[in-house]
């Protein structure tokens, strides 16, 4: 039963104990495949209701897209809290490098084009790659 999950908890830890109270009671999918191609199912669904111009539908379907990105998370053994602050903060840090590079070259983010962004994004990104340590 999901009554006893406080609505006040952070929308990603509750959409994950809920998920987790539905399995409990066989309500879950027999595979990860199968938790996969939901979540492509409902990014099409997403796609199509952005097609049709129809907001309040949008809306519905990414809702249904981020819960499904939750239910994957859980098959994958994550915590999808965790793991939505630490790619946070992962984008924090590269684009606060990105900002000083641009910086040191006497520039303003504004005055990029979106195509010397993206280059400079790629370079932040693989050196931070670079320097990232490495798990045994």
């Amino acid at each position: 039963e999901t009554d006893d999950v406080p609505v006040n908890l952070p929308a990603l830890v509750r959409a994950q104990k809920i998920q987790k109270r539905a399995a409990r009671v066989g309500f879950d999918w027999p595979e990860i495949a199968a938790v996969r191609d939901k979540v492509f199912e409902e990014l099409a669904e997403l796609e199509q209701a952005r097609k049709d111009g129809k907001a309040d539908e949008v809306e519905d379907e990414f809702g249904d897209l981020f819960f499904s990105c939750v239910n994957w998370a859980r098959f994958l053994g994550l915590d999808a809290e965790s793991t939505l602050r630490k790619a946070t903060i992962k984008f924090e840090s590269r684009f606060r490098a990105l900002e000083q590079q641009i910086q040191r070259e006497g520039l303003t983010i504004e005055q990029q084009s979106l195509e010397s962004l993206e280059a400079r994004w790629q370079t932040v990104k693989r050196a931070q790659k670079k320097r990232a340590p490495k798990h045994p």
